[in-house]
Parts: C-alpha cells; structure tokens; sequence
C-alpha cells in the first residue's frame, strides 16, 4: 500500500509529540518539590537535617527558593511549635511555600541556628542562583561572592553556567570556580582532576593553596600524578608569592629612599657649604608635616569643597615655613657657630629639643591626623597577571615622583640661578669666593634655608605615609646623614643615590635579618666603604677639595 505525503507528515508529527511525551517522562525534574518537612528541619532539625535542607532548597524553583534562603541570611525565618515555618517581613507574614499573608502568630517563636558552615553554603546558594541571571552586574556580583568563599560549590552548576555565560572575563572567573569544585572532589574524573589540579598553577587566589594542600594531605599515594601536579602546581604559585614579595620590597625601599632623598638633599647643601652638622635636621621635616596639618585644616573649616587640592597649596606653606624658621635659628645660633663643629652640633641638638617641646605644648604629644586626597587614596596591580600581590599604593608612587621632581628643581636652582652660582662658588672655595665680592655670610643664610625648607617639603611627603607626631624627624636623621656621607659630602647626585640605596637595601634585608639587624648590618658597611673610600661615591671637586 501506498502512503501520500500528507500521511507521511501526519506520522512524523504524530512520532515527534510520542518522543517529546517520552521525554519529558524520563527527564529529571529541574526544580525538587518542597515539603513542609523540609522547613521544619531547618528550624528544628540536626545539623546534616539542616544542611540536607538547605541542599534541597538549592535544587529547587529559584523563585521559591530564594526568600525563604534570603530570610536565614536575614534571621526573618521563625518556626512554630506544630512545626510550622513563616517568613517575617516588617509585620507581616507569609507562608514559605505558598506565599500567602497569615495572621501573626500567637505562640513563641525560634529562628534557625546557624554555623558558619551553614550560612557560606546559603551565601553560595544564593550566588550560584545569581548566576543565571540577565543582568551582568547581578551575575558578575554572584560570581565575586563565590570566589570570595569557594568551599562549597557545585560543579554541574558551574557547567551549566559556563556553557550559559557570553561574557569573557565572567566565563575565566567560572572557570576558575569550575577548577576549585573539580580540584576539590575525588568523584572528578582522574583526567578532569589532573587538568583542574594543573591548571590551578595559574589561579592569583589564597583559595588555591588551601585546595592543593588539601590534596596532598589527603592523597595516599604521594607518588601519584594528582599529588605529583599539585605539588608542581604549590611551587609555582609559591614561586609567585616569592617575586611579588621581593618587587613589594623593592618599591617599598624606593618609597623609602624618596623620603630620604628629601630629607637628606637639605643635608647636602648644609653640610657640603658650611660644615654644620645639624642634630635638628629632623625637626625641620616635623615642621613641614605639621604645616601640612594646619592647611588641611584651613581647607575643612573655610575651603571643604576644594579639600582634595589642599595638598598643593601645603607645599610652599610648608616650604617657607621651614625655611624661615631655618633663617631664624642660622641669624640666631649657628652663624656664631662656624668654624666650631662641637659647639655646634651640641647647639643644634638642644635646638632640636627645643623644637619637638615647643610642639609637643602647642599640638600636643599624640600623633595628629593627616588625610590623604583623593587622587592619592587606593593602590592598582601593575602586574597582576605575573605579580599578584604586588600592589603600588598611590601614595607612595605620587611620592616617589615628587622626590624626583625636587631633585630636578634643585639641580636647576643650584645650575641655573644666581644663588646656585653663589652656593657652589663658597662650597668649593671660600675664600675666593668672598674675594671676588660674594657675600658668604649671606649665600650661607640662604643655602641654611633653601636646605631647611626642601625638609619641610619631605614633611609633607612623610605625612602622607606615616604618623605625624612630634618625634616625626628623629627617626629619619640618622639614615639621611649616611646617605650624605655615602654619596660624597656637597654632592647632589651622591646623596640621591646614597639615599635610594640605603632605602632599597634597608627593606630588601629586613624579611632576612629583621629591621635592627639590617641596619647595624648596613651602617658596618658603611663605615667599611668610607675607610676604602672617604671621599664618598663621588670625589669633592674644588680646591676645599685638594686642602681636605
């Protein structure tokens, strides 16, 4: 017998809804049914009754089952003596699994008890809800969340959300959560394990140390080829942890060596002119934060909205500050003094105790508060994807850049100006110097404040990175005196290098010798370099040079 076309099509139709019927028979359901059994378990219920509870709350309709997870995070879940569960919202509550109004209860109540097990597994449940969601931010939210606390996830979710994720960046962080689940379970396929082991060589998270540990200790054999990756994949991640440290180290000595370049540039021109070894070198830095202080506050009471910018007019406050108290104690104290290196040592010192009391009567003893702006808040990661944890604050860089651009304005003063004339003219010789007309009292006066007042600059880099308080400058005088000593006395570009190496040696050793050690470590040679080389780095250069 012969079939028309028209009955042909009828069969395939007819074949085609028997196959769909068929297979929605044996299809497994997306969503579980809840029972009223399952809520009362997570009020009054054993820890695994609970824990099994919320599993199944987890596989069941999202739409149900997300107030009901959201109210434990929330502590609005109250159970009922007949074993009945509402959820509390304001004063009103409703039924769980109908979602209908009821009347208050007139019995006493009890909330879920809650470990701290429990609640990453809510949390994450109601991540891995997220994950399907339209919206990217939502999806990107439950993402972040779950690799914050990926201890409990499911790695047929994560498939499905893998397969489901457009997104690139969403679909590379899944991938990590898929490595973590994967990694993590011993049901894993050997072939899958392995990949996910190997793979997490490369994860930037503290999460993946736990997860290979865990496999190690856990594996039988140590000699297997799961422990054997994991084992590689620690070394790398090890490996890592090690460089990045080093680069936190080496940028933090850099750090350091700008703040000793600072203070340490007054030095040279001071010390290089006229031969004062000033103990208040220090307090001159104090004096520059505490500038930076009182300008900010100016700007909070009269200025609030130009706050961030307060930073910029702190640098000639500061500046001048500094300098004019420097004019005062050389007119003073220290041009009586020259000539006479005890005396004035001794003087200095005690002009640096005077200094820090007469802070410490008008400010206080404790530490005042210096923000930092805005634009100089928060830190990035430069190289993240080969560095994870090395991380450059903002600060510190913005310092870094500032030293430098006070180093290229003092070689401009000193090069390029009348006064630069005059101060390299009496540094090499003196007497000649004055000879030919130079007043040297006078260009001596202007270099004690010009050196006065670039530490005042480095006080308000120092206020930006640590406690301003009236002992500010003492724990950097010793540090910027070897610096100056190192680089060759009255040379600029010495003292820069002096400064920055004295800083990137200083942290570099101390994860190795700790920060005392280091430093007695660092001042030995020191003093072994100057017996092989007083001059310095560089030589002196003049005829004070020759009689010297």
């Amino acid at each position: 017998m012969k079939l028309t076309l028209c009955q042909i099509k009828d069969g395939i139709r007819i074949l085609v809804m028997i196959a769909g019927v068929l297979l929605l028979c044996v299809a497994p359901a997306h969503a579980s049914t809840l029972e009223p059994a399952d809520l009362t378990a997570l009020v009054s219920g054993s820890y695994g009754q609970r824990k099994a509870a919320i599993e199944k709350l987890v596989n069941a309709d999202p739409a149900l089952a997300r107030p009901i997870l959201q109210s434990l995070t929330q502590s609005t879940l109250l159970g009922l003596p007949d074993g009945r569960v509402l959820i509390k919202s304001d004063q009103h509550y409703t039924d769980p699994l109908t979602g209908n109004s009821v009347a208050p209860p007139t019995e006493q109540t009890r909330q879920p008890v809650l470990n701290n097990a429990l609640r990453r597994l809510i949390q994450n449940a109601l991540a891995s809800m997220s994950l399907f969601a339209p919206d990217k931010g939502t999806r990107q939210m439950a993402i972040d969340n779950m690799l914050s606390r990926p201890d409990s996830l499911s790695a047929q979710q994560l498939d499905q959300a893998i397969k489901a994720e457009t997104d690139t960046a969403l679909k590379q962080k899944l991938n990590t959560l898929h490595a973590f689940a994967a990694a993590a379970d011993r049901s894993t396929a050997p072939e899958q394990r392995l990949q996910a082991v190997q793979s997490l060589a490369s994860v930037n998270l503290p999460y993946a140390r736990t997860v290979l540990n865990n496999i190690i200790s856990d594996e039988n054999n140590p000699q297997s080829a799961i422990s054997v990756a994991a084992a590689e994949s620690l070394s790398h991640i090890d490996a890592r942890q090690r460089n990045s440290a080093f680069a936190n180290n080496a940028f933090t000595g850099l750090s350091l060596g700008s703040v000793l370049v600072l203070a340490a540039l007054g030095l040279a021109v001071i010390y290089g002119l006229i031969g004062v070894i000033n103990m208040a070198h220090g307090e001159f830095l104090m004096l520059g934060a505490y500038a930076t202080y009182l300008t900010q506050r100016a700007f909070q009471s009269w200025m609030p909205e130009w706050f961030d910018y307060y930073l910029l007019a702190a640098l000639p406050v500061a500046f001048l500050t500094a300098a004019i108290v420097g004019i005062l104690i050389e007119w003073l104290i220290i041009r009586h003094l020259y000539g006479r290196p005890l005396e004035s040592l001794l003087a200095t010192f005690g002009v640096s105790l005077l200094m820090m009391q007469t802070v410490r009567l008008i400010f206080g003893a404790q530490n005042v508060d210096v923000a930092n702006p805005i634009w100089m808040s928060g830190a990035f990661a430069p190289l993240a994807a080969w560095l994870p944890a090395f991380v450059v604050p903002y600060n510190r860089l913005i310092i870094l850049a500032f030293s430098i651009a006070v180093v290229i304005g003092l070689y401009l003063v000193l090069t390029r100006t009348r006064l630069g004339l005059f101060i390299r003219a009496c540094t090499q010789n003196r007497t000649m110097a004055a000879c030919v007309g130079i007043r040297t009292r006078r260009v001596d006066a202007y270099a004690f404040a010009l050196g006065t007042g670039i530490a005042g600059l480095g006080g308000v880099a120092l206020s930006q990175i640590g406690n301003v308080g009236p002992d500010l400058g003492q724990a950097y005088l010793i540090d910027s005196f070897m610096a100056v000593v190192l680089g060759g006395v009255g040379q600029l570009i010495g003292t820069v290098l002096g400064a920055f190496g004295l800083g990137v040696l200083s942290k570099l050793g101390e994860p190795l010798l700790g920060a005392v050690l280091v430093k007695i470590v660092i001042l030995l040679l020191i003093v072994a370099f100057i017996q092989k080389r007083p001059q310095g780095l560089f030589a002196q250069k003049g005829r004070s040079a020759a009689e010297a």
